[in-house]
């Protein structure tokens, strides 16, 4: 309760300039609280920003309905956080703590405002995205996650909201909050649940089901027709949306999984000019979302595209997997790779239940005190590793051929074989693996013998398929299923495909360089080519 009193001190000691509010006078209507009554509650969207001109706001616990900490908001402070630049919903409920005035603006013409003014716009993200630091930090959110060491489908809801910085509580099944929990929603008191405020159940646990309940579904109409559809959320189509945003055209980004990318499974990248200590992918990644979301680039997930067709006009037509249709004047292809599936009996019965094909706190949490294996010759496999390390009892990295020379960068390489903690077994690979529910151990071949490892975990991390199945009726790829471009002198772009309008960044590019920084620089100058493509 202090730290959390402590830092919301912190986070709002930079009250907007009195010329901000002066424009916020211009644009919003005031609205009165009674004390006691509820100003917004879980699961209501953030489509007015609030300022508080009098009284008292504070955070109620979803499931008492008392007041949640012993500090709450007052005049000169706002509320919300940075869900309100998505068009998000509240995950804790607010009431007035006496009789309060806010000046309530429209979710709009706030942004339209903030684009305006970009000193306003500078605190009023500092803090939104303060606050979701520490929500996440502390685990404070209506959203609970009941029995994810038990059931798959909650696991996965855990890993998508890890991966997309969603805050929320993980409760062991059993335990007396799980038994407050069932009772409140009427739930056994040993089934496996995620819950969202007071007693709502997602039913199915999907990320889905989630992405619905959080407003992250961004609502797109069937006539409209964006400047840009940006496939895919990694560190390419990220950089493209930053810049698509801050060059004026409309855009949307389309991700099935997280944004991040497999960039955003890295747990410290340090090869990032101006990170000289490192940075994980997954913050470095949401950096980037947020200025997108602040130049007004919308994003939706989790969704994935099934196939592209260019329409008699030139435009473009997407259909994603829920079968909805999205248009565009151009597209820009950033789908990456993902790590092939090795060919082993029951794989997919242990995926997510002790087979992983990221290293995030998530899956590390199932690690601690235990033998584990990575699988992998690349940075993302040594950076697993190394993360692992300080959460496993060993790490048995296991690498197909003699050396990693030529596929790791060399301090991590140096790293990982001075590390105590870590084992690399060259000529290495799984042979099969071992478990009734969940994973228990891994047969390993090494130098022509089997060795058995008991171990709760194995991350593999091998190999790189492009995802690009979705565009082989649309543009040209090479063998490997990569994208081609730069083939067309007359369109001059390196990243314009066979197909005009539609252009390819990132390691799904046949010839890309794989690594971060190239992606980011390749999404960031692609636009420069949509915007010449869009205007000539």
């Amino acid at each position: 309760m202090e730290s959390f009193a402590a830092n919301l001190r912190e986070m709002t000691r930079t009250p907007l300039h009195e010329s901000h509010v002066q424009e916020l006078l211009a644009l919003g209507r005031e609205v009165r609280f009674q004390a006691g009554e509820t100003i917004a509650d879980v699961g209501d969207p953030m489509d007015h920003f609030y300022y508080i001109l009098k009284g008292r706001v504070e955070l109620m616990d979803p499931y008492t309905r008392e007041a949640y900490f012993p500090t709450s908001l007052g005049p000169t402070q706002f509320i919300g956080d940075i869900a309100f630049l998505n068009n998000g919903a509240h995950n804790l409920p607010l009431r007035a703590k006496e009789e309060t005035v806010v000046l309530a603006v429209p979710r709009g013409e706030m942004l339209q405002a903030m684009a305006r003014i970009p000193e306003m716009s500078d605190i009023v993200i500092s803090v939104f995205a303060a606050r979701r630091r520490r929500q996440i930090e502390e685990n404070d959110s209506s959203l609970v996650l009941i029995g994810a060491d038990y059931d798959r489908n909650v696991r996965r809801v855990a890993e998508f909201a890890t991966r997309n910085k969603i805050p929320y509580r993980m409760i062991d099944l059993g335990s007396s909050d799980a038994q407050e929990i069932a009772m409140s929603c009427r739930l056994s008191q040993r089934q496996p649940a995620v819950v969202f405020g007071h007693n709502r159940v997602l039913d199915p646990p999907t990320p889905a089901q989630l992405a619905a309940v959080l407003g992250l579904e961004q609502s797109f109409k069937c006539d409209e027709t964006v400047d840009v559809l940006i496939v895919g959320g990694g560190p390419a189509g990220v950089s493209a949306a930053v810049y698509a945003g801050a060059e004026g055209l409309s855009a949307l980004l389309v991700e099935d999984i997280a944004v991040g990318g497999q960039a955003g499974t890295s747990s410290r990248i340090e090869n990032y000019m101006g990170f000289p200590t490192g940075i994980s992918g997954s913050d470095l990644v949401w950096r980037g979302e947020v200025q997108a979301l602040k130049f007004g680039t919308r994003f939706m997930r989790p969704r994935r595209a099934e196939s592209l067709r260019r329409q008699a006009d030139g435009t473009f037509c997407a259909t994603l997997d829920t079968g909805q249709e999205l248009c565009a004047r151009a597209v820009v292809v950033a789908t990456g790779v993902q790590y092939r599936r090795l060919p082993l009996q029951r794989l997919k019965d242990f995926e997510g239940l002790g087979v992983y094909y990221a290293a995030t706190d998530m899956e590390a949490r199932y690690c601690i005190g235990n033998d584990v294996i990575v699988v992998g010759g690349g940075n993302s496999a040594g950076q697993a590793a190394m993360y692992l390390s300080r959460k496993a009892r060993h790490v048995h990295v296991l690498v197909r051929g003699p050396s990693l020379a030529m596929s790791m960068s060399d301090y991590l390489l140096s790293r990982l074989q001075t590390d105590p903690a870590i084992t690399i077994h060259y000529n290495a690979q799984i042979k099969s693996l071992e478990g009734d529910c969940k994973l228990e151990a891994v047969v390993v071949e090494r130098e022509g013998e089997d060795w058995r490892v008991a171990c709760p975990a194995a991350f593999l991390m091998v190999g790189a398929e492009p995802n690009t199945k979705w565009l082989a009726a649309t543009c040209n790829l090479d063998q490997k299923g990569f994208v081609q471009t730069g083939l067309l002198a007359e369109q001059g772009s390196p990243f314009a495909t066979s197909c005009p309008g539609l252009f390819a960044v990132g390691d799904v590019r046949a010839g890309s360089v794989k690594r971060v920084a190239s992606a980011v620089g390749e999404g960031s100058v692609v636009i420069s080519h949509v915007w010449d493509y869009l205007n000539a």
